[in-house]
Formats: C-alpha cells, sequence, structure tokens
C-alpha cells in the first residue's frame, strides 16, 4: 500500500524556487566575474603599498613646436596646441589647461601618465615634463577610474553592482538551505561585526 505524497506549502515551494534560481545565478555570475574581482583584489593590494614598486622617472624636453603661432584674435587655439603636442608623442585626455603671463600650460593625464607643458603660443617654444609610472600605476588608476575615459568608468560601476549581485545570491544560497542557515547568518554575524570594529578602528 502506498500513500500519497503530501503537496508542498507555498512557502516550501518558494524557497525550493528562490534556492534553485539563486544557485544557478550564483554558479554563473561567479565565473563571469572571476577576472573582474580578481583584477580588483590585486590591484587593492598593490594601492595599498606603493612603496613596493617606486615611483616614475619624469623626462624633461625642450624645444619648438612648427606650428606656431598658435593665436587666433588674442586667443590661444588650444586644439591646435593640444594636437600639435600630441604630434611629439603626448597622450592621453587634456586635463587642465590656462595661460600665466606671456606662457601657457596644458596638462595631459592617463592612467599611471602625466605630462605637463609650458608653451610660448607666439614662437612655440615650449618645455614640458613627462613621467609614464609603470604598469602597476596603470592598473592602480583603472581600479581608482582616475583620468579614465566615460566608458571605463560606467565599466567600474557595473562592475560594483555586478559582484553586489554575486555576494546576494551567495547570501541566499546560505540563508535558504536549513542545513547551513544557522551556521551562515554566524559566520555573517560576525563577519559583520569584525567588519565593523576595523572600520571604526581606522576612522580614529
Amino acid at each position: 500500500m502506498t500513500t500519497a505524497r503530501r503537496p508542498r506549502s507555498k512557502a516550501g515551494a518558494w524557497r525550493s524556487r528562490a534556492y534553485t534560481l539563486s544557485r544557478t545565478l550564483h554558479l554563473y555570475l561567479s565565473l563571469l566575474a572571476f577576472l573582474t574581482l580578481l583584477f580588483f583584489a590585486v590591484t587593492g593590494l598593490t594601492l595599498n603599498h606603493p612603496e613596493w614598486f617606486g615611483e616614475g622617472a619624469p623626462r624633461k624636453l625642450s624645444g619648438t613646436l612648427p606650428g606656431a603661432p598658435y593665436l587666433e584674435g588674442g586667443s590661444v587655439d588650444w586644439l591646435r596646441l593640444a594636437e600639435d603636442l600630441r604630434a611629439l608623442g603626448l597622450r592621453g585626455r587634456v586635463a587642465d589647461r590656462g595661460e600665466a603671463g606671456e606662457e601657457v600650460w596644458i596638462s595631459f593625464r592617463a592612467p599611471g601618465y602625466a605630462a605637463d607643458a609650458q608653451v610660448d603660443p607666439r614662437t612655440g617654444a615650449y618645455r614640458m615634463v613627462v613621467t609614464d609610472y609603470g604598469l602597476v600605476a596603470v592598473l592602480n588608476d583603472l581600479h581608482k577610474g582616475r583620468d579614465t575615459p566615460g566608458g571605463w568608468k560606467l565599466f567600474l560601476d557595473l562592475s560594483a553592482l555586478f559582484l553586489a549581485l554575486v555576494s546576494l545570491t551567495g547570501l541566499l544560497l546560505g540563508v535558504l538551505l536549513p542545513k547551513s542557515r544557522r551556521a551562515a547568518l554566524l559566520v555573517l554575524g560576525l563577519g559583520g561585526l569584525l567588519f565593523l570594529a576595523l572600520a571604526l578602528y581606522a576612522a580614529r
């Protein structure tokens, strides 16, 4: 004689579906997030220890730009000046510019890179300092989004949301599984208290 199986309660069915969905999402999101998480983990370490890698040596250059003068109606033609400086090998975006007496100055920035030029807009005579800080500095600036284009900043925002989703699905897996729920909540609570204590200690 067989007995009919008791139908699952609505709450039990919901937990089962939520667990299955969380497990699937967590698995594939974790695979997709692996390289992103590794990148931020490694660069977080290098950011915390910049003394391990030293600093870039600045190069001082001087000369005369062939396209002078860079004045049009008393105003500086910044676009043409910037492009002529780029033709010398400078790269990155124009981060700042200005006028100082008879000279103008213009700064280029990119991840791990800085170039500052002073130019006489009438004669084209220039002096510049170029510093390339190396690969580690490039990675560190990418981590912080410093001197990066808008597309990279968007990637950082999406990565933050993506990793938060991976964390939340992992939390759901621990909470929804009855056998691991108590241990998961205990570890979560202890981890939260430890993080809070360290944050308060560091902020003193």
